[in-house]
């Protein structure tokens, strides 16, 4: 079979999704990633299904069901399902909301999980964008036909909708811990610099990472776990938050052996970072870009806010940041630890080293990938590596020596 490879930068395209610059128990494990390796090498991005072509995808995953079935999600409201092999050449319609959803620029259907007992009970959920009634965005639980692998669409059971005062920055991305809980990312709300202040403001749920549980039912459609940080508070905090300060973090992951949590948080003007997410840490944002004031005429001080473990500045490395995975498969043994992510504007992929407290650039060589809209795992831990603008889904392969 003909391999396509892409090995040479590819031209910046337009932003979108936030890309854009305009003005029960905790599941953090251990910290210290002993398993990341020291060993540096070459990679080229291959096309790991040539035979398919995605409109706008922004997930790649998989349902934890025993099955070889994977996802991808299209922006405009719809989930396709296929055989992870590289021969697929059908990509059948799971889930059709596209009358739901509110898509375009930076809104649309853009996170999907699947209940860790999905085998069993058949439920999964869904990050969307809606404009009626009013400007919001949705996370909601559905759950598949008896006795087929396509998805019940009026099977949907609203969970949790919030107001969005602009049409950019919504986060999007839904991941279930090894604690069960609900991981939900959320964006500033938009506009530029975050002109409300919500990502610092805990009475509202925006500019943050979000834990739910979705087993029980309490006075919501979900339960607030016990050891959430503002559990009880009295000064109105909102009990889901988990972390905060955050101004569009486009993309995070649980990493399969420390439970760590990476975010990809896009930068303002300046700066792109790499956060790890600790529970009720505050990163900054409006305060701080990365580690820069963003504001420093305004209040910039930045005692107990939380440093990035890895940023850039906005230039030829790009300015968009595209949130990735720690790499636990073994098809690329020297890639086992390190954690992969990339630039949406310049296509170029990193991998870092980290010790538990500090990120350091692995000295990896990774082919770039034009238009990085997301990461994503099968079940057997392997990377794949979506391309917004050509629809295509990438895999990386070791470089031969002397190629």
């Amino acid at each position: 079979m003909k391999k396509v490879i892409i090995l040479i930068t590819l031209s910046a395209v337009s932003a979108f999704l936030g890309f854009s610059c305009e003005s029960g128990a905790d599941p953090i494990g251990k910290t210290d990633d002993s398993t990341s390796n020291t060993v540096a090498g070459e990679y080229q991005a291959v096309v790991a299904f040539p035979n398919l072509t995605f409109d706008d995808p922004v997930e790649f995953t998989h349902a934890y069901d025993g099955t070889n079935k994977v996802y991808v999600i299209e922006q405009k409201g719809v989930i396709r399902v296929f055989d992870n092999v590289s021969t697929a050449d059908q990509a059948a319609v799971f889930l059709d909301i596209d009358a739901r959803v509110d898509a375009g620029g930076e809104m649309g259907l853009l996170g999907l999980a699947f209940h860790p007992n999905f085998e069993t009970n058949g439920y999964f959920y869904v990050n969307y964008n809606r404009n009626s009634p009013s400007r919001q965005t949705v996370i909601s639980r559905f759950k598949v036909n008896s006795g087929s692998q396509t998805a019940d669409a009026s099977s949907e059971k609203i969970l949790l909708t919030f107001e969005q005062p602009y049409t950019n920055h919504k986060g999007g991305k839904l991941a279930f811990g090894s604690d069960g809980y609900l991981y939900i990312a959320t964006g500033d709300g938009g506009s530029g610099g975050d002109p409300q202040n919500n990502a610092q403001n805990r009475k509202n749920l925006l500019g943050k990472i979000l834990r739910i549980d979705v087993n029980v039912e309490d006075r919501l459609n979900y339960g607030i776990p016990k050891d959430n940080p503002y559990v009880g508070n009295t000064e109105g905090f909102k009990e889901e938050i988990y972390a905060y300060g955050l101004r569009n973090p486009w993309r995070f992951s649980i990493d399969a052996s420390t439970n760590n949590i990476w975010v990809g948080d896009v930068g303002q003007n300046e700066v792109e970072e790499i956060d790890v997410i600790t529970k009720g840490g505050n990163y900054g944002w409006r305060i701080k870009e990365a580690n820069d004031c963003f504001d420093p005429t305004g209040n910039c001080g930045q005692a107990n806010l939380v440093a990035p473990v890895w940023s850039y500045k906005q230039g030829n490395d790009g300015r968009s940041v595209t949130g990735g995975v720690v790499y636990r498969g073994k098809k690329l043994p020297d890639l086992v630890g390190k954690y992969v992510f990339g630039d949406y504007v310049s296509g170029k992929v990193w991998s870092l080293k980290y010790d538990g407290a500090k990120a350091t650039d692995s000295g990896d060589k990774i082919a770039n990938v034009s238009s990085i809209s997301a990461f994503g795992e099968d079940a057997n831990h392997e990377l794949y590596i979506l391309n917004y603008g050509s629809g295509k889904v990438y895999m990386l392969e070791k470089r031969a020596a002397g190629n």
